[in-house]
């Protein structure tokens, strides 16, 4: 199969507007790991996503054809209009199959839940779920499309699964790709944790890429087709006003939940720490009302203790205090009233979510040497394997909680975010 990493113009205006971004990127380097405090500047922005860009600048890119489109909730315009209605109503444009990632495509099922395929009532058109019994579509899943669209806001982080949906899709579609561009919410401009183990390959995380990779949607292809990891025919679309440092809210962009579960940036922002508690006994916070900003446990016997030492390590950017939540049914610790700990969030320019995350787990672990497990192994690719050495993408962050050595782990990740940011230099479209 050709591989194409842009080869294809969207409009001359286009192009030229991307090769230009891109090299003013290669020219300019990247914001240190451990860049000082910035206050957060005005909320002035005015990004124009890439589906808005598609329409206005490239729609002949796909006109005349039969289109599919990956999307879900996240995936609209400024004024809100989902891009399924943009493309069904689009001149030209006979939007004929979509495809639905995890949450589905209106990003109201469960994280984890297994979605069927069936019909979008609005439009009609033929809806096929790419997040249970089949994650890669099949041929007849694609029989009836001549070019894939991707519209997806994800959260800068290995662990969420839209963008390897996109990956397995990519790479097994015989398709060309189409990327509508979104932000980074958290800064692309900002590189933490491990690059990815390929033994611990699953679903949230397929590829070798930081656990916070500073990539928006299109980038992470172009690099992903760039370096040979995915053999597939992919386009982005680039954003317009787009700088890398950016938070979301200084996009101008309006603010759609990503998922159920991620309710506010700062909690986006800790997803790539916290979420590890996703696999332990303790909960990450799920059924309470801030997700992945509650860690705690019914196992707690003195959060007060954990929460002052956490704050004695002095972790930048946060401060660590005590809660107490009654957890929704069908979640850990269902319908009990349980302590907890609460991260909060002082300075978002200077959080270290990666490293916040590996420290909780070890001041839960010391706590609690025996009522802190992880969770049991499940079956991927590899064989089987520990849920918490999924999201870790290796099986060394639980050998150094254990033994006291998450300093040297930290040390380490650090080297490794490093690293990744001089590889993804060359596949870069904004400065």
């Amino acid at each position: 199969m050709k591989r194409s990493t842009h080869r294809q113009p969207a409009t001359m205006f286009a192009t030229m507007f991307a090769t230009a971004l891109c090299a003013l990127t290669l020219s300019l380097p990247l914001t240190p790991l451990h860049s000082q405090a910035r206050p957060t500047p005005p909320r002035t922005g005015n990004v124009i996503p890439g589906i808005e860009v598609l329409l206005t600048d490239s729609l002949h890119l796909i006109k005349g054809k039969r289109v599919g489109l990956l999307t879900n909730h996240s995936g609209r315009d400024r004024k809100g209009t989902s891009t399924i209605d943009l493309l069904f109503k689009a001149p030209g444009v006979k939007l004929t199959a979509l495809y639905g990632p995890e949450h589905g495509i209106r990003g109201e099922a469960k994280a984890g839940e297994k979605i069927s395929s069936g019909v979008d009532e609005k439009t009609g058109v033929t809806v096929h779920s790419l997040y249970g019994a089949v994650e890669t579509p099949t041929p007849a899943m694609l029989k009836d499309i001549d070019v894939l669209l991707y519209d997806i806001q994800d959260v800068g982080a290995r662990v969420y699964t839209s963008q390897w949906t996109l990956a397995l899709t990519a790479a097994s579609a015989g398709k060309p790709i189409i990327i509508l561009d979104r932000p980074s919410p958290i800064r692309a401009d900002r590189f933490e944790g491990n690059i990815l183990d390929l033994k611990s390959r699953s679903l949230v995380g397929q590829h070798a890429v930081a656990l916070r990779y500073g990539l928006t949607p299109g980038e992470l292809m172009r690099y992903l087709v760039g370096t040979k990891a995915l053999n597939a025919q992919v386009t982005v679309i680039p954003m317009k006003n787009y700088t890398r440092a950016m938070w979301f809210d200084e996009t101008g962009i309006p603010r759609v939940n990503p998922s159920p579960n991620l309710r506010t940036l700062d909690a986006e922002l800790l997803y790539p720490g916290t979420v590890f508690f996703e696999g332990t006994n303790a909960t990450e916070g799920r059924g309470t009302d801030a997700p992945f900003t509650l860690m705690g446990a019914d196992y707690l016997t003195d959060h007060v203790a954990i929460a002052r030492t956490l704050n004695a390590l002095k972790l930048p950017g946060v401060r660590f205090d005590t809660a107490t939540r009654t957890i929704e049914a069908g979640y850990k610790f269902g319908g009990k009233t349980i302590p907890m700990i609460k991260v909060i969030v002082t300075d978002r320019n200077a959080v270290k979510p990666v490293e916040l995350g590996i420290r909780m787990l070890r001041a839960f672990y010391a706590a609690h040497p025996k009522e802190f497990t992880w969770r049991e192994p499940t079956v991927n690719t590899a064989g089987r394997i520990k849920g918490i050495d999924r999201l870790a993408g290796t099986d060394q962050l639980t050998k150094a909680v254990e033994a006291g050595t998450e300093t040297a782990l930290i040390a380490q990740w650090n080297a490794d975010a490093a690293k990744f940011a001089t590889l993804v230099k060359p596949y870069l479209l904004y400065r």
